[in-house]
């Protein structure tokens, strides 16, 4: 077994680097023979997985966020290394990637739940849009967790200027959003058939089930079933969206008749009125044509 842990020092308030030193002997008896990347830039991770494995890398660990677990599966589809699984110590902001698995908030206890882990097959979810913040140019994500069109971008753009970030600072950024944000006219079809058309706040798309630290957007979500589970707010007044965001957090959301579920491979999400705030794993976009698509089972990760 040979493992590259990837270690973004910026997460947790910049406590990252620290938490992972503490818990680095331990890690290193459960995985063995070690590459340990202190990463200060997305774009350095790639060539640390690209080196590791030329040397016969069996396991990637991400030491991070959220956004850490984005960086690190995007680099690794740029440059895959075959037969590789994946697993997260998280620490961020959000970490609703690890409410999704059930592992521990604790990183010595996350140590542990993963020295009893498994590798079991995982879906990725994968967008493809034009970048309005790059140039109006192609470009493709492939995400972990929940991607999703509408107010949701604006949050993670208000989340990712906080200087401090606290347990309360995702509850902030989204009440602020929530009041300033106008619903855009769109239409989604899932898998080629209509599914909504008129005003909306929000589509998740989710593979995972929980997003914008700890808001249960898709409780029926599993993330080996092939399926996206897709949750559409509708556009309707401030009162009425501060009054489902209240009942997201226990999943009561799903009751609401301005709230649509479904499940579906692929998703395709058009706004007629300019490019729509885009929220992939905590980090943001814009795109105006938007494709989802389900990637089955397409690595192996960590689980208890």
């Amino acid at each position: 077994m040979r493992t590259l842990f990837i270690v973004n020092p910026h997460a947790a308030g910049g406590r990252a680097a620290r938490i992972f030193r503490q818990i680095q002997n331990r890690l290193g008896e459960v995985f063995g023979d070690s590459f340990i990347a202190v990463t200060q830039t997305p774009e350095e991770v790639a060539g640390h997985i690209h080196r590791a494995a030329q040397d016969g890398l069996t396991h990637l660990i991400a030491v991070g966020g959220d956004g850490t677990n984005h960086v690190v599966l995007n680099a690794l589809f740029q440059h895959p290394v075959p037969g590789i699984t994946f697993g997260c110590i998280s620490v961020g902001t959000g970490s609703d990637w690890r409410r999704s698995l059930g592992a521990p908030s604790d990183p010595f206890a996350a140590v542990e739940w993963l020295a009893r882990a498994k590798p079991v097959p995982c879906d990725l979810g994968k967008i493809e849009y034009r970048d309005f913040l790059h140039g109006d140019q192609p470009a493709a994500r492939i995400f972990l967790n929940i991607a999703s069109a509408g107010v949701g971008g604006d949050v993670d753009a208000r989340v990712n200027r906080s200087r401090r970030r606290t347990s309360m600072t995702f509850l902030r950024a989204t009440v602020m959003s929530l009041l300033q944000y106008k619903p855009q006219q769109i239409t989604v079809k899932c898998d080629g058939t209509i599914f909504y058309s008129g005003s909306s706040y929000l589509v998740a798309v989710a593979n995972g089930r929980y997003f914008g630290r700890g808001m249960w957007i898709a409780p029926d979500a599993l993330m080996d079933d092939g399926l996206f589970d897709v949750v559409l707010v509708e556009g309707m007044s401030r009162l009425k969206i501060l009054g489902a965001l209240k009942s997201v957090f226990s999943g009561k959301h799903l009751r609401r008749k301005d709230v649509h579920q479904t499940r579906a491979a692929s998703v395709h999400i058009h706004s007629d009125e300019g490019p729509l705030g885009l929220d992939f794993d905590g980090e943001v976009g814009q795109g105006q044509d938007l494709i989802f698509t389900v990637l089955p089972q397409a690595i192996k990760i960590l689980r208890s």
